[in-house]
């Protein structure tokens, strides 16, 4: 079992950024890839951002690449997700998410494990 807990949502003008923070907890062995994804009001669930085991691979979505940045601090069981040039089209729950398979994977079924959301609303 893991625990996955998110922090730093809150409310930015556009052009702000925010930095979200998610810590993992349990049996946290076997997580390799780690990734965020967000849903907004009246749409499904849309992939943002992932990372491999020790940072090497990442990927991004079209929306966010250039200005969201993933990383991540096994020492500290930590994924950090900085969002800079905020949009209102951003405006959404964020999830952080553990996948236990190897590999890339953008849609939200192929994740074992999620958090709570953090809300992120970004107003004009």
């Amino acid at each position: 079992q893991v625990q996955l807990v998110e922090s730093g949502g809150g409310l930015v003008q556009a052009g702000g950024s925010l930095r979200l923070s998610c810590t993992a907890s349990g049996r946290t062995f076997g997580s390799n890839t780690l990734g965020w994804f967000r849903q907004a009001p009246g749409k499904e669930r849309e992939f943002v951002a992932s990372i491999s085991r020790v940072g090497t691979s990442v990927y991004y979505a079209d929306s966010v690449k250039g200005r969201f940045t993933i990383s991540r601090d096994n020492a500290k069981n930590t994924v950090y997700l900085q969002m800079n040039s905020l949009k209102p089209e951003d405006t959404a729950v964020y999830y952080c998410s553990a996948r236990t398979g190897l590999g890339y994977a953008h849609q939200s079924s192929m994740y074992d494990y999620w958090g709570q959301g953090t809300q992120v609303t970004v107003s004009s």
